[in-house]
């Protein structure tokens, strides 16, 4: 199969794969109150598994398994953490009518990310149709 018509199809994958949280748009307000919570844990569990089991042994293996690489750690989980709240506090301190450009903000930044996404998973098979898989870490 030639390459383009594997970038293309992958590329259709990633984004219908992406589309699946819009299924949330559609829910009726009592069933989406009831499941956004375990949306978000099922994210945050998701992104901390990847931390842990994927970038951090990843990261002991490079850089050997010293204090830094663990403060380091650490420091990026507080300054999260800080901009988290710092994010809440100032959300909630401010009128509603202010809220709108933070919503184009977020198209932006996401436009961008699935642009980027895209370069890197053509650029991937552009390389070798197996560079993908390895660079998504599922063939090693």
């Amino acid at each position: 199969m030639p390459t383009l018509v594997w970038i293309v199809l992958f590329g259709l994958a990633m984004s219908a794969i992406a589309l699946v949280g819009s299924i949330t748009l559609v829910l009726p307000q009592q069933t989406f109150k009831r499941v956004v919570l375990p949306l978000v844990a099922l994210a945050a569990g998701s992104l901390l598994g990847g931390t842990f089991f994927h970038l951090l042994p990843e990261a002991v293996a490079e850089l050997g398994n010293g204090l830094d690489l663990y403060v380091a750690l650490a420091g990026g989980f507080l300054a999260f953490f800080v901009l988290e709240q710092f994010l809440h506090w100032h959300h909630c301190h401010q009128p509603a009518r202010n809220h709108r450009p933070v919503g184009y903000l977020i198209l932006l930044a996401d436009g961008l990310h699935n642009l980027l996404g895209g370069l890197a998973v053509g650029g991937a098979f552009v390389i070798d149709t197996v560079t993908w898989a390895v660079a998504a870490g599922f063939h090693r």
